[in-house]
């Protein structure tokens, strides 16, 4: 596998992904000096998932795209936008694993902090695992229902507890 980092100095500002990615994967691909993007299209129609990092390999045996240093991914088909240190896209399982103060945010306000988050796209499920003795968090905007054209009373904020006499 070759990377831009091996090829000459006057070389890196034109190397492309191209190269490594096959046509099949590439919807658009730009690259400059400090970022790289590829953008995948997923299968069911146009429909692109871009990845950008400061570094992007692609493994043509193995179909693996892996991403490293300031990853983002956008992906407007399922509204979400992903921050993490490395991202690995799995083309063959439709997976793309993230790692290293990940955070993900879906249109709406929803989101998850962790360290390590598997997306898996046909699922549209999240699998999140915390760094050591941490926790994963996870926000969720939850609508109030409405009973009789007004929003519900909010819970209070401590229980009652019967007291024994």
């Amino acid at each position: 596998m070759v990377s831009c980092e091996q090829l000459p100095k006057a070389r890196l500002q034109r190397c492309a992904l191209a190269l490594m990615l096959p046509a099949a994967l590439l919807g658009a691909l730009s690259l400059s000096p400090q970022v790289q993007t590829a953008t995948a299209q997923t299968s069911g129609g146009n429909r692109p998932l871009t990845i950008r990092a400061d570094v992007q390999e692609y493994d043509a045996k193995s179909q693996v795209v892996t991403a490293r240093g300031n990853v983002q991914m956008l992906y407007p088909a399922r509204q979400l936008q992903a921050t993490a240190a490395q991202a690995q896209y799995f083309t063959k399982d439709r997976r793309i694993d993230f790692s290293g103060n990940v955070y993900i945010l879906q249109q709406g306000g929803n989101s998850i902090r962790a360290e390590k988050v598997t997306y898996l796209i046909d699922e549209g499920r999240f699998v999140a695992l915390p760094q050591s003795n941490r926790q994963v968090e996870s926000i969720y905007m939850v609508q109030d229902a409405e009973i009789g054209g007004q929003s519900a009373k909010p819970a209070p904020a401590t229980p009652p507890f019967k007291r024994s006499n």
